[in-house]
């Protein structure tokens, strides 16, 4: 359902996409940066959200849920975010550790006897957040039914060996850290990680994003446009490599099925809109406390802002400046402020988090164009939004 309280305030035609939604004066630099992309032919169906103080300042949303059958994307519509699912995966972890529950330097056998096998001993909770346990992927090639059954993919991780030495180098762990985490979470708190995220988190914000789509939700579902390329070269037989072979792809047309849907894979499973995130990341960018519900201390987002490991990823093959579970400032991904927690999903959707500003930015889109870190329409939008912050 649409937010309480807002309403469609203004819309304004673009070619032949309308853009609806709200936009404060101060922000229309990032409206029309948002308006140009659909201008250019870069979007089917998009929506963009910006928080201040908590409270939207910009909400919008415009193209087609379904371009084919002229459905179009409206205020409620969800999308799957893939990757920027793990802003709300990793805020579920964070609030364990913030209650005492879970200690970063514990091992995770604590917590999971059966992943002390193979080498993993003493691997540190920390480790599962910074993408450094060695366990970016899965041995054998994992067709992505296989991941509908929590307990044998769990199984699986906690038998396999890693691939690297522990805590030396970073390989973004794509797929596996929903079920590191995830299984963490239920560990300690006998709940999946998705009724803990509904339960704790989108219940008591009012957030429309759900990690395991309830069949009701379905309906608003945009279907997802992709491009029938894969810009992302690996080396033959290196670390990143092996991890692409042995993950689904993005390509499968099992993602738009009901069984994909409704399954809990907390790394890329999320389905929402950018309303939605923006209001979920805006808990962390306001310092853990949102409308009266404070979900984290201010103490365990400094330690989630402390630098973890800051290498050239062994996956992604570029450099990666990680803190827990998100992306910090860095050269290769700067904010105007240092204080600020950032991650994305395949095909362009993302989630920007300003401790410093007290501001959220999140992006949600069903074109998923599959370049890694060059996508014009984020760079298009976040430098629009930076300009407004920085006054220009």
């Amino acid at each position: 359902m649409y937010a309480p309280g807002r309403t469609r305030e203004d819309s304004k035609l673009t070619s032949d996409v309308q853009i609806h939604g709200h936009c404060d004066e101060k922000y229309q630099p990032v409206r029309e940066a948002f308006t140009e992309n659909f201008r250019q032919g870069l979007e089917v169906g998009a929506s963009l959200a910006v928080t201040e103080g908590g409270k939207y300042v910009v909400d919008l949303w415009g193209g087609y849920a379904d371009r084919d059958a002229g459905k179009p994307w409206e205020a409620d519509t969800l999308v799957i975010v893939y990757s920027t699912t793990k802003i709300p995966l990793v805020l579920c972890a964070l609030m364990l550790v913030d209650r005492g529950q879970l200690d970063l330097d514990a091992p995770v056998a604590q917590y999971w006897p059966e992943f002390a096998q193979a080498g993993k001993e003493k691997i540190p909770v920390r480790y599962l957040f910074s993408h450094s346990a060695g366990l970016p992927g899965f041995d054998e090639k994992t067709p992505l039914e296989a991941l509908y059954d929590w307990d044998r993919v769990v199984a699986k991780l906690a038998s396999q060996e890693p691939w690297w030495e522990p805590g030396t180098a970073s390989g973004y762990h794509g797929f596996t850290m929903g079920f590191l985490l995830g299984e963490l979470v239920r560990r300690i708190t006998g709940k999946s990680l998705g009724t803990f995220f509904r339960a704790e988190v989108a219940e008591k914000l009012v957030a429309d994003f759900h990690i395991g789509l309830p069949k009701q939700h379905r309906s608003r579902l945009a279907g997802v446009a992709q491009e029938r390329r894969r810009t992302f070269e690996v080396e033959p037989g290196s670390i990143a490599a092996r991890w692409v072979e042995n993950q689904p792809s993005p390509l499968d047309p099992q993602w738009s099925s009901n069984a994909c849907q409704s399954a809990e894979i907390p790394s890329v499973n999320g389905h929402g809109n950018a309303r939605s995130i923006a209001r979920v990341g805006s808990v962390v960018a306001m310092g853990g406390e949102l409308d009266g519900f404070r979900l984290l201390s201010r103490e365990t987002l400094d330690k989630a802002l402390e630098e973890q490991i800051y290498l050239t990823d062994l996956c992604i093959g570029e450099p990666v400046r990680f803190g827990l579970g998100m992306g910090l400032n860095s050269k290769e991904f700067a904010f105007p402020n240092p204080n600020t927690l950032h991650w994305g999903g395949y095909g362009g959707s993302f989630c920007i988090m300003d401790l410093d500003a007290g501001i959220c930015c999140a992006y949600a889109m069903n074109h998923l164009l599959p370049e890694f870190g060059a996508d014009p329409r984020n760079e298009r939008i976040q430098q629009a939004l930076f300009g407004v912050m920085e006054g220009k």
